[in-house]
């Protein structure tokens, strides 16, 4: 502690939780729930969003709908798509908690609201090729099936009921430890321009969210992010989190893990790796980006395929020409879109965000306006306004169209339902590149949520949740496992909760 600080206020608590996101309140709940006096800070002047889609493993939900899944297949897919770079300990934990965490969310704060979790059954693939998992459940309203529906308000209203003490604009400064323990937390009131000094008998949670607004930590410990990604979507993860528990010990993992949309943009002309602007409510943001359509590198040529997890072209681009690619459709886009069948909220209909063809349209019309997507009536004028070779990005589109039209890719082994052709006029293209939602390698923690040292050791009073958490992810994320990220969150803020109350 920094015993030069003049300390206005001490607050008192059994359990605090620094973060009011997903994993924060789902802890604050737990731990209130459990009887503990809890105490839930955020920096900002009010929560963040609670995810909709959130996944588990045999919820109520998912049992309904008739989905079912080994969850020792699942364990093991995501261990490979990891390279084995996790701890599959907190693999299994999750599994193992999921179920409960979204159940509980549902009989105590969406059912009292008019809500029920929906699990879609077509809204996964079984085919190796593009394998997913029905992970995902969503907030539906019981009277207007189809209609998502926020439940963060709600959420709020429950902590309140429990009686969890909620304090905005709160900001942590460092970690309290004493005698080995951690035993709270020096904050600073940006209202009123004071530090408090808050006690937790029993527990510290941090659920502060990563550190994706951090630019000198992504050059640090990601520096391939800044060139990849052109827009940050989580403005409030600054580390603050990870790099306090480091100080009193903790230690993060060592190689980077981010959740990444495709879906970001950039003008012709404009160099990607020197953009990473901070979003305003996700604004610039296409929809039409995860689609698997014909893409090329700045010199017309295609060079991957398509269908794939997020981060994985963007990952491919990087081996391109200045990390740059762009995405080649025509008119008959729309059509197109319904007919690839996508999973998680790059989905067209429920649970997809956009939730028609039409709504799809309307969303990546307006960037026409705006100058990022290039309309024209030739594809040699489209590679003009794309500054590309006009020669070899028609050569690329012959050959393309050629794969269509047999149903094969030769090339790169894209599906067939996946294969449309470009050749009604108009033509589209637009410079595609990363939006950063969040990351996702941090603090190395125990199957309690405890932060451990170097020695593996529990450090005591100290847990992590979220992203603030690691030893789950490594390198990107699968969206081949709908609402992992959120879950994964609210899970381990649960059993983090839960953990700390039982201390004495």
């Amino acid at each position: 502690m920094d015993t030069n600080l003049k300390i206005a206020k001490e607050l008192d608590c059994d359990v605090l939780v620094v973060g009011a996101g997903n994993a924060g309140m789902q802890a604050a709940a737990a731990a209130a729930e459990s009887g503990s006096k809890t105490i839930l800070i955020e920096k900002e002047e009010n929560e963040n969003m609670l995810r909709l889609s959130v996944a588990a493993v045999g919820s109520k939900s998912q049992k309904r709908a008739g989905n079912y899944i080994d969850k020792h297949d699942l364990v093991n897919y995501m261990t490979a798509f990891a390279q084995g770079r996790v701890d599959q300990k907190l693999i299994y934990t999750w599994a193992n908690h999921s179920a409960e965490t979204v159940d509980w969310t549902e009989e105590q704060v969406l059912k009292p609201n008019g809500l029920s979790w929906r699990s879609e059954p077509d809204a996964f693939n079984r085919n190796l090729r593009y394998q997913a998992w029905p992970t995902q459940n969503d907030p539906e309203l019981d009277n207007n099936k189809g209609k998502l529906s926020p439940y963060t308000p709600f959420f709020i209203e429950k902590l309140k009921d429990l009686g969890v003490d909620i304090h905005f604009k709160l900001a942590m400064k460092s970690i309290n430890k004493e005698d080995g323990k951690v035993t709270g937390i020096i904050a600073y009131d940006l209202e009123n321009e004071i530090y408090l000094k808050i006690n937790a008998k029993k527990g510290t949670i941090l659920c502060t969210g990563g550190y994706s607004a951090n630019t000198e930590l992504l050059e640090k410990w990601n520096p391939l992010s800044l060139k990849k990604n052109v827009t940050n979507d989580s403005p409030r993860a600054n580390g603050d989190g990870i790099v306090e528990a480091i100080k009193v010990g903790g230690w993060k993992d060592e190689e980077p893990a981010q959740l990444v949309f495709d879906r970001g943009m950039y003008k012709p002309g404009e160099d990607a790796t020197e953009i990473y602007k901070e979003s305003e409510e996700f604004g610039d943001w296409l929809w039409l980006g995860s689609q698997p359509f014909l893409k090329v590198n700045k010199n017309g040529e295609r060079f991957a395929n398509e269908s794939s997890p997020y981060e994985y072209i963007l990952n491919a681009a990087a081996y391109e020409p200045d990390y740059a690619y762009a995405m080649i459709f025509d008119a008959n886009y729309g059509d197109d879109a319904l007919e690839n069948h996508m999973v998680g909220c790059a989905r067209i209909g429920f649970p997809g965000y956009m939730q028609s063809k039409e709504a799809l349209i309307e969303n990546t019309e307006k960037y026409i306006d705006k100058g990022f997507i290039q309309v024209a009536d030739s594809l040699e004028e489209l590679a003009e306004k794309l500054q590309m070779p006009k020669d070899r990005l028609i050569q690329t589109v012959e050959r393309y169209n050629e794969c269509c039209e047999k149903g094969v890719d030769e090339d790169f082994g894209k599906e067939k339902m996946r294969l449309h052709p470009v050749k009604q006029g108009p033509y589209y293209g637009v410079y595609l590149a990363g939006r950063n939602l969040c990351t996702l390698d941090g603090l190395r923690i125990d199957t309690n949520m405890q932060v451990i040292d170097k020695n593996y050791n529990p450090i005591p009073g100290l847990y992590a949740a979220g992203n603030d958490s690691g030893g789950f992810f490594c390198g990107s994320y699968s969206e081949r496992l709908p609402g992992l990220a959120a879950s994964r969150a609210q899970t381990f803020g649960r059993l983090a909760g839960k953990h700390a109350a039982q201390q004495d």
